[in-house]
C-alpha cells in the first residue's frame, strides 16, 4: 500500500532543523567572529565570473569554450515551484531536458544530443557532475538544486578531462563550499497545490582549522489529480522530497581537506500517463481533456533513498598542486505506473478512456546502486606561459535492476520478474596544457586514453507470456582515445576570437529487458568530432557581456532507443552517421543599476544520415510521416533527433525601486522558449510537442541591505498546458507538463 505522506508543517519544519542542527557555538567557534556583511551597493558593472571548466580556477572570458554559468539567482526563480533539476530545461542556449519516470530520472539534452531510453540501466551523452563527481547512473542525477554556487553547462565534447559518456557536454553542480566567515541563509514558500517548499543552510569556523556547512531541503506537493475511474479525489501528482549536504573543510597551510556526505529521499508519484490523449492525425489535446483528471485502473507509487560521500585532498606544492578526489555514490529506487494510460481492455469491458487493446502496469526497481570514482591530478599553480595538468581516473560500478509486471485484471498481481546486474570498471589517463605562443594568442592542447569493460547478466524468472525462464550475459569492452586542440586570439583586452576542436565518446551499451523478449540488446560506442568557432566580449564599460558561437559536428554509430512502436519491444541500435551544426548565444547586461538583462539562444539542426535505419512504427493507431520499408517499418534517415527543438531561447529581466535606506521594491522575470519536439525517431502527426513558451513572475521587497525578502511568483505564469511526451505501443498515451503555481516566499540571510 502507499506510504502515508508527513503533512506539510512536519516537512518544512525537518528541513528548517535540519540546516540549523549546527550549533551556534560551534559556528561562532571564535570569539571575535566576523560580523555579517552588509550587502555590496548595486552593481554599476558586470561581476568577473569565475569557472572550474577546465578543472582550475579562471575568468569564464578565458576559456575558450561554449559554455553558460546560471547563477543562485537565477536557479531559486526557476525552481520555485517545487521543480527539480529539470528546471534547467530551455534555460541555456542548446539545453533540453524531459522525463517518463517522475522527478527521480531527469534525462538531459545538448544541441539535440541526448537519450529518450528510460531503463534504469541507461547511459547518456550529457555527463552530470555534482562537485566534482560524475553521476554515471541515471537515477543519481536527479539531486536536487540547493545551496549551489553555480551551475555551468559546458556545451560540446568534454572528452579530455571528463572522459567517457560526455560527447555532448557536462552540466556542473558546484556547491556553496564551507569558509571561516558565518553565513546561511533559510527559505520558505507556500504556494497552490499544496505547494511548500523549504531549504536552509548554516556554515563557519569550526576551530582553528576547520570550518563547516550544513544545507537541507524539503519540497512537497499535495496530490491534485482526480481519479475518475476509482472516484478518488486527489489520487496522484504529488510528492514528498528531501534533501541534506554536510561538509566539513580542513585548511593547514598548503593542505586542504574537503568532505562531503549528501542524501536524497523522494516519496510520491510517477509519471502520470494519460490514454488516449492525443488526437489521431493531430497533435492536440482530444476534445475535453482535462490535467487535473485522469481514469486509471493500475497503480501508481515512486520511492527512491540516495546517498554518497566524497573527500577532495589538496596538497599546495609551490609551483605545482597535486589533487585527490575520491567519491561513493549509492541509490536504491522502485517506481511502479499504469503505463496504458486507462482503465479496462477491448477483452476486458468496460474500458476507456477511448480504446484500451491491452493493460500495462510495471515497476522496475533499483536495490542496489554503488558508484566508486577516484581521481588524481597533478597540474601547475599559474605560470606566466605554459599551464598544464595530468591525472588518472577510475570508475567502478556495481548495479542490480528488477523488472516487475503486474496482471492488473487479477487484483495486480505480480505475473512478470526479471533480475539484471551489471559490474562496470573503467580507467583512463589524462594530460592537458595551454601555452601562450605570443601575447595576443593562446594554443591548449589535451588527450585523454579509456579503457571500459562490463559484465552483464540477467535473468528471466517468470514471463507474462509463459515463456520459459532465461539467462543471458555479455561482456561489451571498449578502448579509445579522446582530445581536444583549442587556439585563442586576444584581439583586444575586451575581445576573445577561439576556435576548438574537440571529440568524445560514449561507451558501450547493453539493456536486457527480456519480460517481453527474448535477447539482449547492445549498442556499439559512439563517437563524435566537432568544430566550434566563438568569441567572448564585454562593452559599455564592462556593463555588457556577450559569448557566441558557431559549430558543426559528425557522430558515428550514434547510440540510439528504438522505443516500444508495434512491436512493444525496446532496442539499443547504431545510427552510422548523425550530422549537427547551429549557432549559440549568451548575453548579460547592466542596462541601469536598477535593471539587469540576460538572454540566450541557439538554433540547433540536427540529422540522421542512414539510409537502411528502420524502426518499428506506433502500435497505438498513429499518421506516421516516414516512407515505410517492405517490413512496414519506418525508414528514418534525414530525420531529426528526438527531443531536439531546433530554436531555444531564454530572458531573464530584474527592475528595483530603492525604498528607504536600505529597501528595495523588485520585479524579477523569466521566458524560455523551445521550438517544436518530436518525441520518437520516426515522425507522425501526433508524437510531437508543439512549441512551448513558459514564464515566470516573481515581485517583492527586501530590507535590512537585503538580509531579508519577502515576495509572491508564478511559475507556468500563462497556465500554458502542453504535451511533453507520449508512450506508442498501446494507445496514443501522453503526459503534460503541470498548471501554474502561485505562492508566497519569504528568505531570510545571516
Amino acid at each position: 500500500m502507499p506510504v502515508a505522506r508527513p503533512p506539510r508543517s512536519a516537512v518544512l519544519a525537518v528541513s528548517i532543523l535540519a540546516a540549523l542542527a549546527l550549533p551556534p557555538s560551534a559556528a561562532l567557534a571564535q570569539d571575535a567572529a566576523a560580523p555579517a556583511k552588509p550587502h555590496a551597493p548595486k552593481a554599476t558593472e558586470l561581476q568577473t565570473v569565475n569557472v572550474t571548466a577546465s578543472k582550475r580556477v579562471e575568468n569564464m572570458q578565458k576559456v575558450p569554450m561554449a559554455m553558460t554559468v546560471l547563477t543562485p539567482e537565477k536557479l531559486d526563480a526557476f525552481g520555485q515551484s517545487g521543480d527539480g533539476v529539470l528546471q534547467l530545461a530551455s534555460r541555456a542556449p542548446s539545453v533540453y531536458a524531459e522525463t517518463s519516470y517522475g522527478r527521480e530520472f531527469p534525462r538531459f539534452y545538448i544541441r539535440g544530443l541526448g537519450n529518450s531510453d528510460f531503463d534504469l540501466n541507461a547511459s547518456q551523452p550529457v555527463s552530470m557532475v555534482y562537485d566534482d563527481i560524475v553521476q554515471e547512473n541515471p537515477i543519481l542525477k536527479g539531486f536536487p538544486l540547493f545551496d549551489l554556487e553555480q551551475v555551468e553547462v559546458l556545451r560540446g565534447p568534454q572528452g579530455t578531462l571528463f572522459g567517457r559518456n560526455s560527447p555532448a557536454g557536462v552540466i556542473k553542480f558546484d556547491s556553496v563550499r564551507p569558509s571561516r566567515e558565518t553565513s546561511g541563509y533559510a527559505r520558505v514558500s507556500y504556494g497552490s497545490l499544496g505547494t511548500a517548499n523549504a531549504e536552509a543552510a548554516l556554515g563557519g569556523a569550526l576551530g582553528t582549522q576547520w570550518s563547516g556547512r550544513v544545507s537541507a531541503l524539503a519540497q512537497h506537493r499535495d496530490n491534485w489529480i482526480d481519479n475518475t475511474y476509482t472516484g478518488q479525489k486527489n489520487a496522484l501528482g504529488g510528492y514528498n522530497e528531501r534533501a541534506v549536504r554536510l561538509q566539513a573543510l580542513y585548511e593547514n597551510g598548503g593542505f586542504s581537506a574537503l568532505i562531503n556526505g549528501h542524501a536524497r529521499w523522494l516519496d510520491g508519484t510517477a509519471t502520470v500517463n494519460r490514454a488516449n490523449a492525443i488526437e489521431l492525425g493531430s497533435d492536440t489535446f482530444v476534445p475535453g481533456f482535462q490535467r487535473d483528471k485522469v481514469a486509471q485502473d493500475g497503480l501508481n507509487k515512486q520511492h527512491l533513498f540516495t546517498w554518497g560521500s566524497n573527500l577532495h585532498l589538496n596538497w599546495n606544492l609551490g609551483d605545482t598542486s597535486f589533487v585527490s578526489i575520491t567519491g561513493l555514490e549509492h541509490a536504491t529506487t522502485y517506481s511502479r505506473g499504469d503505463v496504458d494510460g486507462g482503465y479496462g481492455a477491448v477483452f476486458h469491458p468496460p474500458m476507456g478512456p477511448g480504446f484500451i487493446p491491452f493493460p500495462s502496469e510495471t515497476a522496475d526497481a533499483m536495490p542496489r546502486d554503488r558508484q566508486l570514482t577516484q581521481e588524481f591530478r597533478l597540474a601547475s599553480n599559474g605560470q606566466d606561459r605554459l599551464n598544464w595538468q595530468v591525472g588518472t581516473y577510475y570508475f567502478d560500478e556495481d548495479i542490480a535492476i528488477s523488472n516487475f509486471d503486474y496482471a492488473t485484471f487479477n487484483d495486480h498481481a505480480l505475473d512478470g520478474y526479471a533480475n539484471q546486474t551489471q559490474r562496470t570498471k573503467a580507467w583512463a589517463v589524462f594530460g592537458s596544457a595551454s601555452y601562450q605562443l605570443a601575447d595576443d594568442f593562446e594554443l591548449r592542447a589535451g588527450a585523454r586514453y579509456s579503457h571500459d569493460k562490463r559484465h552483464f547478466r540477467v535473468d528471466r524468472l517468470q514471463s507474462p507470456f509463459g515463456a520459459p525462464p532465461l539467462t543471458l550475459t555479455a561482456d561489451p569492452n571498449d578502448s579509445r582515445w579522446s582530445g581536444d586542440v583549442t587556439g585563442t586570439w586576444t584581439v583586444n583586452p575586451n575581445l576573445n576570437v577561439y576556435a576548438r576542436v574537440a571529440n568524445g565518446f560514449r561507451a558501450p551499451s547493453v539493456q536486457g529487458r527480456v519480460l517481453f523478449s527474448d535477447f539482449i540488446s547492445q549498442a556499439k560506442p559512439e563517437t563524435i568530432t566537432s568544430y566550434e568557432l566563438g568569441i567572448k566580449s564585454t562593452g559599455m564599460d564592462n556593463r555588457l557581456r556577450l559569448n557566441a558561437d558557431v559549430y558543426s559536428y559528425v557522430m558515428h554509430d550514434q547510440q540510439l532507443t528504438a522505443v516500444g512502436g508495434d512491436i512493444n519491444i525496446t532496442r539499443l541500435i547504431n545510427a552510422r552517421k548523425t550530422e549537427g551544426y547551429g549557432a549559440e548565444f549568451d548575453l548579460e547586461a547592466v542596462v541601469t543599476p536598477d535593471l539587469l538583462l540576460t538572454a540566450g539562444g541557439s538554433y540547433n539542426h540536427t540529422a540522421l544520415k542512414d539510409p537502411n535505419l528502420a524502426v518499428a512504427i506506433c502500435g497505438s493507431g498513429c499518421t506516421v510521416l516516414d516512407p515505410l520499408n517492405a517490413d512496414g517499418n519506418a525508414l528514418i534517415d534525414g530525420n531529426a533527433l528526438p527531443n531536439a527543438p531546433k530554436w531555444i531561447g531564454t530572458f531573464t529581466a530584474r527592475y528595483g525601486i530603492p525604498y528607504g535606506d536600505d529597501g528595495e521594491f523588485f520585479v524579477y522575470t523569466d521566458w524560455n522558449y523551445r521550438s517544436e519536439v518530436n518525441f520518437f525517431l520516426y515522425d507522425s502527426a501526433e508524437y510531437r510537442g508543439k512549441p512551448l513558451l513558459e514564464g515566470g513572475l516573481r515581485a517583492g521587497y527586501n530590507w535590512d541591505m537585503g538580509r531579508r525578502e519577502v515576495a509572491l511568483y508564478a511559475r507556468n505564469l500563462t497556465n500554458k498546458r502542453a504535451l511533453i511526451g507520449a508512450i506508442d505501443f498501446n494507445n496514443r498515451t501522453g503526459f503534460v507538463n503541470d498548471p501554474r503555481v502561485i505562492g508566497v516566499e519569504f528568505r531570510a540571510d545571516l
